[in-house]
């Protein structure tokens, strides 16, 4: 509890001037004893009157105040355990207020007010802002910051997700804007740009470390626990909150970031710069715009380039969601290279796929020309297959079918035709009446049926029963082994032996 000042004064008073006992200032002043031992100790005055008695802690106070020097935040219920230990018997209540009275105060810590000159800083920063639905997927909407320490000109675009890529779009979205860059641009231990921090040794991100050579920056980390040296950010984030998107209503990422274009160079360009408040953030801008980095003349490549695996169907899996590819690629790694608008397919220098973007989750996005292609290429497979079976089964088919193709017949209706006789009527009469029909000179299949109906009458057989059978069963012979009885008789003679 913190004592006023004026009851302190009077303590004081009352017990050096007037030479008061602790307890008579208690009882007449209406408060505890202890809070008047408080007030004299803290003081550090000598007491005055009967001297103080021994008490059964101060054997141990060379050691409490050892220990506190030591451990200043240790808790008083630990140094009594220390001190029982050690013999003391007190109860902990007034130890408690003992080390309270003893603890020493930590020093307030004075910081400097961080001052920049124009174009020397600038400072970044993320900040989340929820969560955008976009179909089936929920993803955080993030807010990229960047603010000039001397101007105070914000730049603030928004991104689904704090990838890396978008880390970087969000430095080159602001450096466009701005027309250029300052010489040093600090950031907070996050992980896009610091991977790993013991004391003062730094590990960088090595994505932001080449960003950075690129555009002739210095990346320069915050000092830990040290939350002035970026309050400049931390402010701005606060204010975009406050004053920009704070009940603001959005259909698209794309129109709340042109939203927050046009909030930029109005509402927030238009306040009072806290380095001169006879400025305003537009006027100290421009003069800050004089003393920025020139752009490198051509831009940094931003794009995501990720390696995919294509599997058995014709489609690469980037950010949740398929993307068609020639069916030729399939078992194959190819490279997806995405920007937030669209994204290429890329098998080394080929461009094979260009599709828009989809953020959504479980989305498939076809090119229909690889629909076409693929269904295409099943057929003429499917038509091959006949093709091998049926010249396999029926070497004198392959003249046959040579015969119709200079015709003009169709092979597969042909083909397709003379495998329903093969599956009716068996390998021995089909080949007999592909060879009718070959002498004849009638390459048709139905010259093959009628050959196939006078065989089936000459021999007074019924019509043939087309019976429809599991392709597995059909291309298979299945083989059935016949087991020897006697086992059986063994194991009857097992089961009733006596």
């Amino acid at each position: 509890m913190t004592i006023p000042p004026e009851l302190e004064a009077r303590i004081l008073r009352y017990y050096h001037a007037e030479k008061w006992r602790v307890g008579t200032i208690a009882a007449q002043l209406g408060v505890h004893h202890s809070t008047v031992s408080r007030v004299l100790a803290q003081a550090g005055l000598p007491r005055i009157g009967v001297p103080r008695r021994a008490l059964a802690i101060d054997a141990y106070l060379p050691f409490i105040l050892e220990t506190l020097e030591k451990f200043p935040t240790l808790t008083a219920t630990r140094i009594h355990g220390m001190v029982k230990e050690r013999g003391y018997v007190g109860s902990a209540d007034h130890f408690r207020h003992f080390i309270a009275l003893h603890r020493p105060k930590p020093k307030a810590e004075a910081y400097l007010r961080l001052r920049t000159l124009p174009g020397e800083q600038a400072q970044v920063d993320w900040g989340h802002f929820g969560t955008f639905e976009i179909g089936r997927a929920k993803r955080a909407l993030m807010g990229f910051v960047m603010v000039l320490s001397w101007s105070r000109m914000i730049h603030v675009h928004f991104f689904l997700g704090a990838h890396m890529a978008n880390f970087l779009r969000g430095h080159a979205e602001a450096f466009n804007a701005w027309g250029g860059l300052t010489r040093v641009i600090l950031y907070d231990n996050l992980k896009s740009a610091v991977l790993e921090r013991q004391g003062q040794a730094i590990r960088f991100n090595p994505t932001l470390l080449e960003f950075a050579g690129f555009h002739r920056y210095e990346p320069r980390p915050v000092a830990v626990a040290r939350g002035n040296e970026k309050g400049r950010v931390e402010r701005a984030i606060r204010y975009i909150r406050e004053a920009f998107f704070a009940g603001r209503t959005f259909t698209s990422v794309e129109d709340l970031n042109a939203q927050a274009a046009a909030w930029m160079i109005g509402t927030a360009a238009d306040r009072r710069c806290p380095e001169d408040t006879t400025l305003t953030v537009r006027e100290a801008f421009a003069q800050e715009q004089k003393h920025l980095l020139a752009l490198p003349a051509n831009p940094y490549p931003t794009d995501e380039h990720v390696a995919v695996k294509i599997g058995k169907t014709p489609y690469a899996r980037f950010d949740l969601n398929d993307y068609s590819v020639p069916h030729e690629y399939v078992q194959r790694t190819l490279t997806v290279a995405a920007d937030l608008k669209q994204l290429r397919i890329i098998d080394g220098q080929t461009l094979l796929a260009t599709h828009r973007r989809s953020f959504d989750r479980g989305a498939q996005i076809e090119i229909p020309a690889h629909i076409v292609t693929l269904t295409e290429y099943k057929h003429q497979a499917s038509q091959h297959r006949n093709l091998d079976r049926l010249t396999q089964a029926v070497p004198q088919s392959r003249e046959l079918l040579t015969q119709a193709a200079e015709r003009g017949e169709s092979l597969r209706r042909l083909s397709t035709a003379l495998l329903a006789l093969l599956d009716r009527y068996g390998v021995v009469e089909l080949q007999a009446a592909v060879q009718d029909a070959l002498q004849r000179g009638v390459p048709h299949p139905n010259a093959v049926r009628l050959a196939l109906e006078r065989q089936r009458e000459a021999r007074e057989l019924p019509p043939p029963v087309a019976i429809t059978l599991p392709s597995h069963v059909q291309n298979r012979d299945t083989i059935i082994q016949s087991h020897n009885l006697e086992t059986y008789d063994q194991i009857t003679e097992a089961t009733h032996a006596p």
